[in-house]
């Protein structure tokens, strides 16, 4: 299949920026300068839906004191009386860029066409925050759900976990820690749009796809050089959800991948590995399309078409579980 046209023409543009030195690359740039540039862009790229009735800025607590900045999108105010489902989603950017502010389009976009809230977190980035913080600061996150949600009219009985590119890594190993620490809210479904899950980059669709495509294999070497403490890290299921030895009993999964991407194969991998543990799948790759289309919605049309699919996956997941008997309701007589 070759590219949407509309997407090579994006390409075409973005060369044409690099030869002529108006587009830096990231290698190229302090982490600082990296994240300014990805945020100016993202305007550029996506279609911002207008404002929610509720929005509203949060901040969580960690583990080790700090607060990390979080957002919470709703069509209507949630309440205790009739507490809303929420998909705690986790923004791409390789660990190092991106922010709730860059991927506010997504997330209001994925609170109107889910009915649900989305609780959109801003973990700590690289290089000052190394491994394993990104998903330290997740699975706090989504501690706090299961908190101090109910207070904030969110129903921690219907959660989610989602993200795109380097937030797909961290909602995929947030769905085997939540298998482990029952504790933690269990989510019912698990979004991984385009996700990094492989320790080593050494694919077929990174030879076929890791230049020219957008996402460059030097740059993906470039975030993590900035974010794994040392090589070791790369076999810690943490970072890479395929290395984890055992993937029964998760959370469903939905997994959107592009077809002309670098980590395509790895998404195929970690979709096949999920069934044969007997998780279900919704698998769908997208023809034409390249890393970080889901954030194109001025570019392809593709990109919000993709969003309503997972909206509709992400009501439905929600309605059945609101069907299901919760814990203890039977022997209440509920």
């Amino acid at each position: 299949m070759s590219l949407d046209p509309d997407i090579a023409a994006l390409l075409e543009m973005v060369q044409a920026g690099t030869e002529s030195g108006a587009r830096i690359p990231f290698p190229q740039l302090t982490a600082e300068q990296a994240r300014a540039d990805f945020d100016a862009s993202s305007p550029l790229l996506d279609v911002d839906p207008p404002a929610l009735a509720y929005e509203r800025h949060l901040a969580l607590p960690m583990r080790d004191g700090a607060m990390i900045e979080a957002r919470l999108y709703a069509k209507q105010e949630p309440g205790r009386r009739n507490p809303a489902p929420v998909i705690l989603y986790m923004h791409g950017g390789g660990f190092v860029v991106g922010s709730p502010d860059s991927h506010q389009p997504l997330c209001r976009g994925l609170a109107e066409d889910s009915g649900a809230a989305v609780l959109s977190v801003g973990y700590r980035l690289a290089p000052e925050h190394k491994f394993p913080t990104a998903f330290e600061d997740a699975v706090d996150a989504l501690a706090w759900i299961g908190r101090d949600g109910p207070a904030a009219g969110l129903d921690a009985g219907r959660v989610a976990v989602g993200g795109d590119s380097a937030g797909g890594t961290l909602a995929a190993a947030l769905a085997i820690e939540a298998k482990a620490n029952r504790i933690l809210p269990q989510p019912v479904l698990q979004v991984l749009a385009y996700p990094g899950l492989s320790s080593r980059q050494t694919s077929d669709s990174y030879e076929q796809y890791g230049s020219g495509y957008l996402l460059e294999r030097s740059t993906v070497e470039w975030f993590f050089r900035q974010y794994l403490r040392d090589d070791s890290d790369r076999d810690d299921w943490r970072f890479a959800p395929l290395a984890a030895e055992d993937l029964s009993g998760l959370s469903p999964a939905l997994i959107v991948l592009a077809e002309c991407d670098p980590l395509v194969d790895e998404g195929r991998e970690y979709a096949a590995k999920l069934r044969a543990a007997g998780v279900p799948v919704d698998l769908q790759v997208y023809p034409g399309m390249i890393h970080e289309f889901l954030r194109m919605g001025n570019v392809v049309a593709d990109a919000l078409q993709a969003r309503v699919a997972i909206g509709q996956a992400l009501a439905s997941a929600f309605r059945a579980a609101g069907e299901r008997p919760r814990p203890g309701m039977e022997r209440q007589g509920i």
